[in-house]
């Protein structure tokens, strides 16, 4: 039989080794920050490259088309002008509520409440407020507030159409 002392298996270790356990989770965390700084610019970067991308001209190619196709049904008797008319004003104020908003954001001032931009919108606004939202940038990627935007949206084309198909749209002549 040989006399070898087994190996220490106890905790406790040298001055520096306990020294560099206790720094690496210092390390870790400061990697950590720096991961969850560089996700958090990354978010920001997809976000500003989105907005920028072709996949922001198909809002834009909608409001043009559609208000194209608006002009085009009134210059044809199809639609009162009025309707028209009633749409690119709307579009146009909305347009200028957003930037107001998206100014007084920008400085923290007092905003213009989220109800009264999807009132604007409902009313006939819409594409004047998807235009705003990608040239601008603004109230684009809330979610909750898309979604109730998008709802406006087809309400009112509903309402549109609803008018057009029952004649009720003549009353505007």
């Amino acid at each position: 039989m040989t006399n070898k002392k087994p190996a220490k298996t106890s905790n406790s270790a040298s001055p520096q080794t306990n020294r560099a356990q206790k720094s690496r989770p210092q390390n870790n965390r400061a990697q950590n920050s720096r991961t969850s700084n560089n996700r958090a610019q990354n978010s920001r970067t997809q976000k500003s490259n989105a907005a920028t991308s072709g996949s922001s001209l198909m809002p834009l190619l909608l409001v043009v088309i559609f208000l194209a196709g608006l002009i085009g049904a009134a210059q044809q008797h199809m639609l009162p002008y009025g309707i028209a008319g009633m749409y690119l004003t709307l579009s146009l104020l909305t347009f200028i509520a957003y930037a107001i908003d998206k100014s007084a954001a920008k400085r923290g001032k007092w905003r213009t409440k989220e109800s009264t931009l999807h009132l604007l919108a409902l009313m006939g606004g819409w594409p004047g407020a998807l235009f705003a939202q990608n040239v601008l940038r603004h109230k684009s990627v809330k979610a909750s507030f898309r979604n109730v935007f998008w709802l406006t949206v087809v309400a009112n084309l509903a309402v549109l159409g609803y008018g057009i198909k029952t004649g009720a749209v003549d009353m505007f002549i």
